[in-house]
């Protein structure tokens, strides 16, 4: 199967297209160079000559603090490309898989957000990444909406690589604890992403690394499998300010994946141990 796969030189991107090769698809793989998600007749143009059978769009502006301030590019790549990729979608008669976020979510429910809940985002990046979401569930019927979080991949930076080099920078961190969710490991993610497109099984889906934590607690971890011996003290959200809020509770329930008969991903311990084996 010939497979459209935007934001290949990112981190989700990149791992989707390697599995897609391990199972035998015909990935192609663009990115801003091949398909600019500021000119939305660029790409009309670049899917409508490509006439791919399948589009799994991974690309977004995921500058959560930085979207704040640049609210028009925001919207643009993150909700109209949106609606002109749904649009070829829609034309073409083909599968779209659109990658959202556990920012759609305010943060404040008790317990895990399953896929029903009502969406109530409270930064920029939230709202737009919601707005696609809307374009894709109006345009299209063949869809999978995929909300994943605290996204980690070997192409790209992260917490992990970020935490990395300050733990062994400084001799003293403070990081949040009062922000949980589950780390989502791209390599994890890419079998199940192909899995779907291989499935009819279309909808909303939760999907990250089983387990939860906070910051803190991810921190924690990494330093433990790293090796690297670092104070760290857990702060608030409060203490930390940033441009944009985050939500407080990013726990999302995976029993729709486990229903409809994907299998979950392993835990983010798991997940983390065999990232840092490849880094």
């Amino acid at each position: 199967m010939k497979v459209l796969v935007t934001g290949v030189k990112g981190q989700l991107g990149y791992d989707v297209v390697k599995d897609l090769e391990k199972r035998g698809h015909q990935p192609i793989g663009v990115d801003r160079d091949e398909m600019d998600l500021m000119d939305n007749e660029a790409i009309r143009t670049f899917i409508m000559n490509l006439k791919p059978e399948a589009i799994i769009h991974c690309a977004a502006y995921t500058a959560v603090d930085k979207a704040e301030e640049e609210v028009e590019t925001c919207y643009q790549i993150n909700a109209e490309a949106v609606k002109v990729i749904s649009e070829c979608a829609k034309e073409l008669d083909v599968k779209l898989i659109y990658i959202s976020t556990d920012y759609v979510f305010d943060g404040t429910k008790e317990g895990e957000y399953v896929e029903t809940d009502l969406p109530n985002p409270i930064n920029v990046y939230g709202a737009s990444k919601l707005k696609g979401e809307q374009y894709v569930q109006t345009l299209l019927e063949k869809y999978y909406i995929v909300r994943i979080s605290w996204v980690f991949g070997v192409n790209g930076n992260n917490f992990i690589k970020t935490m990395r080099r300050l733990g062994s920078e400084r001799d003293e961190l403070n990081i949040i604890n009062d922000q949980v969710g589950s780390p989502t490991y791209t390599a994890d993610l890419a079998p199940l992403l192909v899995d779907m497109m291989e499935t009819d099984k279309y909808g909303i889906y939760h999907a990250t690394n089983e387990e939860t934590c906070s910051w803190y607690e991810f921190a924690n971890e990494i330093f433990k499998q790293s090796g690297i011996e670092v104070k760290t003290n857990p702060i608030t959200t409060d203490q930390y300010p940033t441009a944009a809020k985050r939500p407080m509770n990013s726990r999302m329930s995976k029993a729709k994946l486990k229903a409809n008969g994907f299998n979950l991903l392993p835990t983010w311990q798991e997940a983390l141990a065999h990232y840092l084996k490849l880094i």
